[in-house]
């Protein structure tokens, strides 16, 4: 028997030494067991029994119920009641003080979880004296009255939840003294007043989650926060102030009746959700919000927007979810929401042109004009600002002999006064201000683009965040250089991208909306092509700052790398030499016609004439419109003309494009005007078939047709007289069309 006992003594004792199998201390036991006994003896936790070891593990353990310890103390309680049956009746006898005293002798509680057991009455302040509480849940009970003022004694408690209870009177000040406090959300309860301003002061809170409850008045500045659930109170009328991290607002239902912070809201690269439905808002409706970067849901519903919307608008690509049902929208709906797959889009009530059984959803136009001015706002039109509430007033009211008067004042000094300009639209149709003639080649363009961008990322706007993650904070080891314009840099994207990034400093009087469209559009097989565009804002007036655009980066040198400056190896063969034109070609030919309105005098070089890994080439330097209007804006010598009205500037272009191709042609480098003379005037008297000009002239679609050789332009010129001098074989000349044919025979 002495040996029998030995053995089980030893048994146990090692059994001691196994990590987590310490016993829990008896007290604690006991404290475990006289709340299942305040609980009424729920079923939740049927499996807890007299010779249960909390600690060591067992079958007392469910999902809905069990205990975590560390050595011989607890430190998370987990019990949560079914919510699919209610909460069950707790015994008459049941004191919240007495559950909460009884917890209080658990002293290295960290996690509690109290979910859907009917327990009822004040949370009690005696919660303070679980000093080491970092997550409290006690959420689908009864709990009433107002936040004890213990709470703020927790000072490790990082989270508190408290929702579809009763709790009541006004959010609390001493919030702030809660210093690792991060979320924070008592959803559904009786909540009431104005929110306290020291929110803004809770430098750790991240999340907010008050909705269902009966606050009222504006919000403080939510800078810090990340998420904020506001929805169902009375809240308003001002948009409250946001930070750029935040990444889910939803506002639904209250009483904000200003109209939303365009400028603000365009910063938050972030922002996945936002639902602001079932309000007032009124006033323009801000279409950028569509293509947010992050943007995955959102919902205007119900409010009395207004704007008319573009087809062209562009998306954010994790958009999954619309609604713009029951506002005052007019134009047509943004061909992107449309046109993917997995999107749901909803916009019935508005006054959008729609086709098929859609239109049945909408209202006619004159409604939405109407209903704008029901609530003073004034449609957007290119002269009226939609603020100008009390002159429509006016205007309907005036009798119609001041109406004649004030007519004939307004021509008279129309006619002596300078044009105003009128106001810019919300917006900008970047097609709509250039002639018919340019709008009826609209379908070859749109297949040219589409052609020419096959196998480029899609553009899309891209956040300060990733821009700074992808050049180190723009370090100066990543600066490429600068000019009269601003900063390149060189920078790499999360996903291995190589990128350059050009920052522009610019003029708050400037509009962008035109010129970012345009730089959309620059994507193609031959071009640098554009990725995107990113605003800076100013915190203080919201107003941008800094533009960044990023464009490919192609790191494998230079065409005149490769032609005459290249060691022998690297240098291209005659045939690479002809694509390379043809590329070039197209380059250009896209430029002046691919887009509307076309890029001319893009001061074309052979050095920015870039080659990628697989010998393509690709101009890297044009005439983009911003950069010639911000150095007009900032008094530099920027060109007097717009880039689609420089005087002659595709006879520029064709001129420049001469030169390179000599280059290319001749293997030396072109260093000045006069050598490019000296070539004009040995070319003048040049008239020598060959096949390079037959498969320039008629197999290129970028280049004119012509007649016959004399017509050509100075680069087919210059190409036909290096073809002369011995670069093709005899084969190659085509004699029929040409008079000298004993230039071939002299080959």
């Amino acid at each position: 028997m002495g040996g029998h006992a030995l053995l089980i003594l030893l048994s146990v004792a090692s059994l001691a030494l196994l990590p987590g199998a310490t016993p829990l201390q008896p007290s604690q036991a006991w404290s475990l067991f006289k709340l299942r006994q305040l609980l009424g003896d729920p079923p939740v936790l049927g499996t807890w029994h007299n010779y249960t070891d909390f600690c060591y593990g067992g079958d007392y353990k469910t999902a809905s119920a069990f205990v975590e310890c560390y050595e011989d103390s607890v430190t998370q309680l987990h019990i949560m009641g079914d919510p699919g049956a209610g909460a069950r009746p707790l015994p008459a006898t049941f004191s919240i003080d007495a559950f909460f005293t009884t917890l209080s002798r658990l002293p290295d509680l960290k996690v509690l979880t109290l979910t859907n057991l009917g327990l009822w009455g004040p949370l009690p302040g005696k919660i303070s004296r679980l000093q080491k509480l970092e997550i409290v849940n006690v959420s689908s009970n009864y709990l009433y009255g107002e936040l004890p003022r213990g709470l703020s004694q927790l000072g490790s408690l990082q989270t508190l939840v408290a929702d579809h209870n009763m709790l009541g009177g006004k959010l609390p000040g001493w919030l702030k003294d809660m210093p690792l406090l991060a979320v924070l959300s008592l959803r559904n309860n009786m909540l009431q007043g104005t929110l306290p301003e020291s929110l803004k002061d809770m430098l750790s809170l991240r999340s907010l989650v008050l909705a269902s409850n009966n606050l009222s008045g504006n919000l403080p500045d939510l800078k810090n926060l990340q998420v904020i659930d506001m929805a169902n109170n009375a809240l308003g009328p001002k948009f409250p102030r946001l930070g750029r991290k935040v990444a889910s607002v939803v506002l639904a239902g209250n009483k904000f009746s200003d109209g939303l912070p365009a400028d603000m809201l365009a910063s938050c690269y972030l922002l996945e959700r936002l639902d602001v439905s079932g309000n007032r808002f009124v006033g323009p409706f801000p279409a950028a919000l569509l293509s947010l970067p992050s943007m995955e849901y959102l919902s205007i519903a119900g409010n009395r927007f207004t704007g008319r919307l573009s087809g062209n608008a562009s998306c954010g690509e994790n958009l999954r979810f619309v609604d713009l049902s029951s506002n005052l929208l007019t134009g047509s709906l943004p061909g992107c929401l449309l046109a993917a797959p997995g999107k749901s889009v909803l916009f019935s009530a508005n006054c959008l042109s729609t086709a098929g059984d859609d239109s049945q959803s909408q209202h006619p136009s004159p409604f939405c004009r109407n209903q704008a001015l029901a609530v003073g706002i004034v449609p957007e039109q290119g002269h009226k600002k939609s603020g100008a509430k009390a002159g429509v007033v006016a205007g309907i009211v005036l009798v119609g002999a001041l109406v004649v008067s004030a007519a004939v004042v307004f021509v008279v000094r129309k006619a002596s006064a300078p044009k105003a300009r009128p106001a810019r639209r919300l917006v900008e149709n970047a097609s709509s201000a250039y002639p018919s003639n340019l709008l009826a080649d609209a379908r070859y363009i749109s297949q040219t683009v589409k052609l020419g961008a096959l196998g480029i990322p899609a553009y899309r706007s891209f956040s300060l965040v990733e821009l700074e993650a992808a050049t180190d904070n723009f370090q100066v080891s990543s600066l490429m250089g600068q000019d009269a314009h601003g900063q390149m840099y060189r920078g790499r994207l999360s996903n291995g991208t190589p990128v350059t990034i050009r920052s522009l400093k610019v003029n708050k009087s400037q509009s962008f909306t035109r010129h970012i469209e345009m730089i959309s559009k620059l994507r193609h097989r031959h071009l640098v092509s554009a990725l995107g565009h990113c605003f800076q804002y100013n915190l203080d007036d919201s107003t941008v700052t800094h533009l960044y655009l990023v464009f490919e980066y192609v790191h494998n040198g230079n065409l005149r790398g490769r032609i005459s400056q290249g060691t022998e190896g690297r240098r291209l063969s005659w045939g690479q030499r002809i694509s390379t034109a043809i590329g070039v070609a197209k380059g250009i030919q896209f430029l002046h016609g691919g887009i509307i309105p076309g890029l001319f005098a893009n001061n074309l070089k052979i050095t920015n004439i870039l080659m990628d890994q697989n010998q393509v080439p690709k101009i890297g330097s044009y005439n983009i419109p911003i950069l010639s209007e911000t150095m007009k804006s900032e008094g530099g010598a920027g060109s007097k003309y717009p880039p689609d009205r420089v005087p002659n500037g595709d006879k520029i272009d064709m001129y420049d494009f001469g030169v390179i191709l000599l280059e290319v042609i001749s293997g030396r480098p072109i260093s000045s005007i006069y050598e490019v003379e000296m070539m004009k005037e040995q070319v003048r008297f040049l008239s020598f078939p060959c096949i390079l000009a037959n498969s320039i002239l008629y197999t290129t679609p970028s280049v004119p047709k012509y007649k016959n050789v004399f017509d050509t332009p100075l680069s087919l010129k210059m190409l036909l007289y290096y073809e002369t001098e011995g670069v093709h074989s005899r084969a190659s000349c085509n004699r029929k069309k040409f008079v000298d044919r004993k230039s071939c025979n002299r080959r």
